[in-house]
């Protein structure tokens, strides 16, 4: 910081922002403030003088958080259809400051989290900011529910998922029906599909239902799917104790409590 105190200090400034955005599949673009592009770290920041932080709060333990960001549609690499499509949602975000005189030289971080909601405003997109903060909203203890409350596959569940996802071809695609070849019977709701090729190339979408070899997904892809589009498929779980044991033999993982009693039980009036 005395860094800075010393270059505010001088008569003239030369203060950028610079912006490190890296999505969810590993993608990272660098924008900065300036009207030049600047390089540092080996990533180039591509000028995006439109993109700018609205509020800026650093709290007393020094964390800082972002309240969001405005800008105009004009990044090349980030467009519309991608921030419409949810691309970006979940993405990690940097934003320092720098000297475009010297870029790099002072690299003061301002603010990180990862970037929520796409919203529009009148042509223009605001992006909401998610702090480190956002992780003490989280509940500290689990809550018990009669359905499992581990995902499948994950360090609760331990089940191998390489038993139970496979890349399949799609023959068809009508509005949010997704159709394959060779599907097994009620596998794949509560699942879902990560399309490997075409325009929805890395996306990830819910299926809610399935009727033999036709998928429903919760909301129909976000760009046109041709015919034999290879896409990962992979099941899904109803968290219920008996498709755990009778399907997984899984139940010593089973994240739930189905025997407990609820709350129409425990409130009910004695002799009733």
């Amino acid at each position: 910081m005395s860094g800075v105190a010393e270059i505010l200090a001088q008569p003239l400034c030369a203060f950028a922002f610079c912006w490190r955005l890296e999505r969810r599949d590993g993608v990272t673009i660098g924008l900065t403030s300036h009207d030049r592009p600047l390089e540092v770290a080996g990533l180039r920041y591509e000028a995006a003088p439109g993109i700018t932080p609205s509020a800026l709060v650093r709290g007393g333990d020094g964390a800082s958080e972002l309240a969001d960001i405005e800008g105009a549609l004009s990044a090349a690499a980030i467009t519309e259809d991608d921030l419409d499509a949810g691309r970006w949602d979940g993405a990690t975000l940097l934003l320092h400051l720098t000297e475009w005189t010297e870029p790099g030289v002072l690299w003061l971080e301002l603010a990180r989290g990862t970037l929520g909601g796409v919203e529009r405003r009148d042509g223009r997109y605001a992006v909401t900011l998610r702090g480190a903060g956002a992780l003490l909203d989280k509940a500290v203890a689990p809550v018990t529910s009669p359905t499992c409350r581990a995902r499948l596959g994950d360090g609760a569940c331990r089940i191998d998922m390489r038993r139970h996802r496979r890349i399949v071809r799609v023959s068809e695609v009508t509005g949010d029906r997704l159709r394959c070849a060779g599907l097994g019977a009620g596998l794949y709701p509560f699942g879902h599909v990560r399309w490997l090729g075409g325009a929805n190339t890395g996306l990830v979408q819910m299926i809610v239902d399935q009727d033999g070899n036709d998928l429903f997904l919760a909301e129909p892809p976000a760009f046109p799917v041709a015919a034999g589009t290879l896409a990962l498929l992979v099941e899904g779980c109803d968290k219920r104790l008996e498709t755990c044991a009778t399907r997984f033999a899984n139940a010593v993982n089973f994240r739930g409590e189905p025997h407990l009693p609820g709350m129409d039980l425990l409130t009910r009036y004695p002799g009733s």
